[in-house]
């Protein structure tokens, strides 16, 4: 499990980085001002849980006693999709009632984070 979430959030962060170049130099000039501000806040929230994913997957590692760590993988997996994956479609179609899904993100990354902490504690 400790590979998977390396893996997947070594993965994820190289697409969050292929998504901020896209945006700063494809949609650049596509996108309005709010619109790419919106794009790279899901750029933002997509890279730092995909590092929250390899996070996860170390301490899967050092602590393999807490067997809830791998649903806070799960969970930043999620809220990549729901949160960024929401945002990037807001921005670029700006279709404003996909703004209704990004909160589901959000407590999926809160959830996540969560799970680690309760584990850790309970260790």
């Amino acid at each position: 499990m400790d590979k998977l979430f390396i893996s997947i959030g070594s993965f994820a962060a190289f697409i969050s980085v292929g998504l901020g170049a896209f945006g700063a130099h494809a949609l650049r000039d596509r996108l309005s001002e709010q619109m790419l501000s919106v794009w790279q806040t899901g750029v933002q929230y997509h890279l730092i849980h995909a590092i929250a994913m390899v996070l996860v997957g170390v301490l899967i590692n050092l602590y393999s006693g807490i067997g809830s760590l791998k649903y806070a993988g799960w969970l930043f997996l999620l809220g990549i999709i729901l949160f960024s994956g929401s945002l990037y479609l807001l921005a670029v179609l700006e279709v404003r009632k996909l703004g209704m899904i990004t909160p589901l993100g959000g407590l999926a990354f809160l959830a996540g984070w969560l799970v680690i902490v309760i584990g850790m504690v309970r260790q």
